[in-house]
């Protein structure tokens, strides 16, 4: 990896391959955990546009089948790489989406996921450094905490907890936050964050651990549905879609506009109002349980998303009936295949 106080590009030459990219359609695109939930669809989606998408992915989260359909472009390769390590590759944007992002496999090896937030972040910061490549971090909501301010706008602080259980995760992308934002300013790298809300859909692990998937294999399997705490505790739920077209939005914005921004749905639900409608959807008998609310689980969770209405034109389209519907029949199709294959292992 060229380091970035001895790379040989001058200021006045990455201005220069600024504009000759500024002015082409088709773009050398790098997706930086290409094969999970999000960077999956995102891959899908810059593909369709016309791009050449290179995938890297460590494969400790992401999925190949989430990625199989897209080896028919002839403009998509995927490199196995981790990005704690250095990588070189010559590309027009990055977008970093490398880091587990449920509690479960966050929480597995703190120490990787701190370092996969922030050395990650170094790394892809010092290529788009090298390469005067636009820069896309996937942040999250939870650098807000279990916040005091609601609905959360880009302004609040937040309230983590430093060394809790979620801290890894929490701090890890505070931390990458802090690096796009310092390298923008002294290296002029072109960046943009986005503070990503709940998310759901298709490609999501099935033990993601999250509450949608979790909901939905339960109510699938005819399980018991796991409800922590008394199931008062809100959220707010955004489809894929609508969240990868909030990228595109972003990612398209005029240099000056860094973010941070909030991309997810203003919709707020309870937790026991989400399995009322998976149970009602899926037609299942099962039962809710209750068990007792995990360490530094917010209260409540809902974006600001002015920001992005006003700078992006952005707002979420899909319904949460909707959106559930198509999650539902994603899982139950999966859930069927991985009968079959268990069946015809027996």
């Amino acid at each position: 990896m060229r380091p970035i106080t001895n790379r040989i590009n001058t200021d006045s030459l990455i201005s220069e391959i600024r504009v000759l990219r500024s002015k082409q359609q088709a773009r050398h695109i790098l997706v930086a955990g290409g094969a999970g939930f999000l960077g999956s669809h995102l891959c899908e989606r810059l593909l369709k546009l016309g791009h050449t998408v290179i995938c890297v992915d460590n494969f400790s989260t992401g999925l190949e089948r989430n990625i199989s359909h897209l080896r028919d472009f002839k403009r998509f390769s995927v490199i196995r790489h981790d990005v704690v390590d250095p990588i070189d590759i010559e590309v027009d944007e990055i977008y970093n989406l490398a880091c587990p992002a449920s509690p479960p496999h966050y929480q597995a090896d703190p120490v990787h996921t701190m370092k996969t937030s922030v050395f990650g972040a170094l790394n892809l910061l010092e290529l788009a450094a090298c390469t005067g490549a636009r820069i896309f971090q996937a942040s999250t909501s939870e650098v807000y905490g279990d916040p005091l301010v609601h609905p959360q706008v880009e302004s609040y602080w937040g309230n983590v907890n430093p060394f809790g259980p979620r801290s890894c995760y929490d701090e890890g992308k505070r931390s990458a936050e802090t690096l796009f934002f310092d390298f923008h300013q002294r290296h002029d790298v072109e960046i943009k964050v986005a503070r990503i809300f709940n998310t759901y859909g298709p490609n999501m692990r099935p033990d993601d651990g999250r509450v949608v998937s979790n909901f939905i294999v339960q109510a699938l399997k005819g399980q018991d549905i796991t409800i922590y705490g008394d199931g008062s505790q809100t959220r707010s739920f955004c489809f894929v879609d609508d969240l990868i077209e909030g990228f595109q939005q972003l990612m398209a914005t005029e240099p000056s506009f860094t973010g941070p921004v909030n991309l997810g749905n203003p919709g707020e639900f309870t937790i026991l109002e989400l399995a009322e409608q998976v149970i009602k959807l899926t037609g299942s008998r099962s039962k809710m349980i209750r068990k007792p609310l995990p360490t530094d689980d917010p209260q409540q969770r809902r974006p600001d998303i002015s920001l992005a209405q006003s700078k992006l034109g952005w707002q979420p389209l899909v319904p949460l009936s909707t959106g559930l519907e198509r999650t539902i029949c994603y899982f139950d199709r999966l859930l069927t295949v991985e009968a079959h294959e268990w069946v015809g292992t027996a």
